[in-house]
């Protein structure tokens, strides 16, 4: 069971590694041994975590230095950083991302280019480039893996403020089911994550304690936000042996608010 879901010998990036979703990825692939390389725009901050990950003293190690995706030329500079630590990646997380809100009708149009930009072209811009050390690590018995992240706002039409958000994560969902059908053949698997309500930097707002926590999980089908072993076990299993054969899904990490839905229509004429 162990060979499933076991990552030595593997190398990682996780982007916007340093907290939320990225760091409880990171530190799930350190724990099963792989060597993980941590970027964001914030280099101090993917350090201090590398030493926390290390400090585990688990079978993987971790490195952390700073990245952006948010334009063409930090995209090139990260390629280069990656580049100048390792020869061979095998598992790329695109999880950078950032998020905008503004009711109806003061929405901003520069929202759109920010978010569209990290959100979609980066993680696109960074895998194309990514692609030659990806492609040289596989081979059909165990392919590299792209993992994209997008969200349950992608899924179904509950981003209400978040225009652009919502319609970022859709757009990565979309374009990790194309990735998947071009790179099948070059032995290169791309899925999704779509996640619900996870504790983050970005969901301070509404999970940022335990009170706000519980009335946030109150709304959630299975009646609890996410927790760091959901990403964990998500994770594991797309880059592990356990996933070779799985390519452009979404797996919903959302505790079932992907298919929450109206109530039932004959309910009345039933009761």
């Amino acid at each position: 069971m162990q060979e499933l879901f076991a990552l030595n010998g593997k190398t990682a990036l996780v982007t916007g590694g340093a907290t939320g979703i990225g760091r409880m990825a990171a530190e799930a692939m350190v724990r099963a041994g792989a060597r993980v390389l941590i970027a964001s725009r914030k280099g101090d901050a993917c350090e201090a975590v590398a030493a926390e990950l290390n400090a585990l003293e688990a079978s993987g190690s971790a490195e952390g230095f700073a990245g952006d995706v948010g334009d063409a030329e930090g995209i090139e500079k990260l390629v280069a950083e990656v580049k100048s630590r390792t020869d061979a990646l095998h598992i790329l997380m695109n999880n950078s991302g950032i998020t905008w809100g503004a009711p109806l009708g003061q929405f901003p149009h520069h929202a759109w280019q920010k978010v569209m930009n990290v959100n979609v072209a980066g993680v696109f811009d960074l895998t194309q480039k990514l692609l030659p050390l990806l492609i040289e690590s596989s081979d059909a018995d165990d392919p590299a893996r792209v993992i994209n992240v997008g969200s349950v706002m992608g899924e179904i039409p509950m981003g209400d403020g978040a225009y652009s958000y919502s319609a970022s994560k859709a757009a990565v969902i979309h374009m990790s089911k194309i990735l998947a059908k071009e790179l099948a053949h070059k032995h290169v698997t791309v899925n999704a994550l779509a996640p619900g309500p996870f504790v983050s930097r970005m969901t301070a707002f509404a999970t940022g304690d335990a009170d706000k926590r519980e009335k946030v999980g109150k709304d959630v089908p299975l009646g609890r936000v996410g927790r760091d072993e959901d990403i964990a076990g998500a994770v594991l299993f797309l880059s592990g042996r356990g996933g070779a054969y799985v390519t452009g899904a979404v797996i919903p990490v959302s505790g079932g608010i992907n298919v929450m839905s109206g109530h039932n229509i004959f309910e009345s004429a039933l009761n």
